[in-house]
C-alpha cells in the first residue's frame, strides 16, 4: 500500500489587501492563511533553527506582505516576504497544516511571546554577527 497522498492545492491566491494566502485543496478544504502566521512559522532554518529549542521567535510581522510566490517543483512554494525573508520552502502539506491548525498555532505563538516577555509588534532585534564559536579578546 502506498502512503496516503497529501492533499494537493487546486488554487492559490495571494490577497495583498487582506494579507492572506488563500489555498484550496483537492479534498475540499479551503484556507485563508495570514501572511503573519506564514512568516512566524516559516519552515526555514533561520526561523526554525537546527533542532528543537533553537527556534527564533519572530515579532513585528503583523504588516508583512508576500511580494512573490515561486513554485518549488511540484511540492510547494517559496514566498518572498516584504521584510526580505525568502528562504522558507512551504510544502503543500505544511501549508495545509498551517491552515488546519491555525487557531492552535496562533495560541502557541501568543504563549511563546508571553513566555519571552515580548510584544507581537516588537521589532526584531538585529541579527547577531556570525560568530563561529571562536571569540578573540
Amino acid at each position: 500500500m502506498s502512503p496516503p497522498r497529501a492533499p494537493q492545492p487546486t488554487s492559490i491566491t495571494v490577497h495583498q489587501a487582506s494579507r492572506v494566502l488563500e489555498v484550496g485543496f483537492d479534498d475540499g478544504a479551503r484556507f485563508r492563511i495570514p501572511f503573519e502566521l506564514m512568516r512566524v512559522y516559516s519552515p526555514s532554518a533561520e526561523v526554525q533553527g537546527h533542532g528543537p529549542g533553537q527556534e527564533t521567535l519572530q515579532t513585528g510581522k503583523r504588516e508583512v506582505l508576500v511580494e512573490a510566490l515561486e513554485p518549488v517543483g511540484h511540492y510547494g512554494v517559496r514566498p518572498s516576504f516584504s521584510d526580505g525573508h525568502d528562504s522558507g520552502i512551504y510544502t503543500w502539506e505544511y501549508l495545509y497544516r498551517l491552515g488546519a491548525d491555525e487557531a492552535a498555532l496562533w495560541q502557541r505563538y501568543e504563549d511563546n511571546l508571553a513566555a519571552a516577555g515580548v510584544d507581537r509588534d516588537a521589532p526584531m532585534p538585529p541579527k547577531p554577527g556570525r560568530a563561529c564559536g571562536s571569540h578573540h579578546s
